[in-house]
């Protein structure tokens, strides 16, 4: 079976270097121009493969950025642009208090909680969020009920989190695993293969 994975678009936040997190932030023009390239790519990859963008399951975080983003893909690929499922299980890692602040103003509030973070990003709980083990169980729940090859649209942690449930590689290396914008990640069993 394998898993399309597009990251949302990139929002004023992501250009900020703000937390999202749980906050429902829109993509902004250049990441609706990256959630048009993914659906080139993916495109791409399914005529490669021999396969019609119809046969696949669509999964969208419930975030605005990330729905946005499956929206134009959709329609890019000539499909429907709402005709496809919302799983709550994908949304974000929540950063808690620490969301709309920049990682400087997060080091600035709170340097021996950032200090903790660094020395185990996958158990560290942010104030008021969740750490990446907790995204890990939601994310693998929902991944246990694929029946067949799916597009996703979520972010980056929630990818980061998938890289683990997957075993591509340990959890405190799938932690720094960066997840970008404007690329396909392609996750077969324990592989993940990545196009621009």
């Amino acid at each position: 079976m394998r898993l399309y994975y597009i990251r949302h678009g990139l929002t004023d936040w992501n250009g900020a270097g703000r937390l999202q997190g749980h906050r429902d932030v829109a993509i902004n023009p250049q990441g609706r121009a990256q959630a048009a390239r993914s659906a080139e790519i993916l495109c791409d990859l399914l005529a490669r493969g021999g396969r019609a963008a119809a046969d696949l399951d669509y999964v969208s975080s419930p975030l605005v950025r990330a729905r946005e983003t499956m929206e134009i893909v959709r329609n890019k690929l000539g499909l429907a642009p709402n005709e496809y499922t919302i799983e709550r299980r994908l949304t974000e890692i929540g950063f808690g208090e620490w969301e709309g602040l920049t990682y400087e103003e997060v080091q600035r509030r709170d340097p021996d909680i950032v200090r903790m973070r660094e020395a185990d990003k996958w158990l560290f709980n942010p104030p008021g969020g969740e750490n990446y083990a907790h995204v890990a169980a939601r994310v693998g729940a929902w991944y246990a009920t694929l029946t067949r090859d799916t597009v996703v649209c979520a972010h980056g942690g929630t990818g980061r989190a998938l890289v683990a449930v997957l075993g591509v590689v340990p959890p405190v290396e799938a932690v720094h695993r960066e997840i970008d914008q404007g690329v396909v990640y392609v996750f077969q069993q324990n592989i993940v293969t990545h196009y621009q």
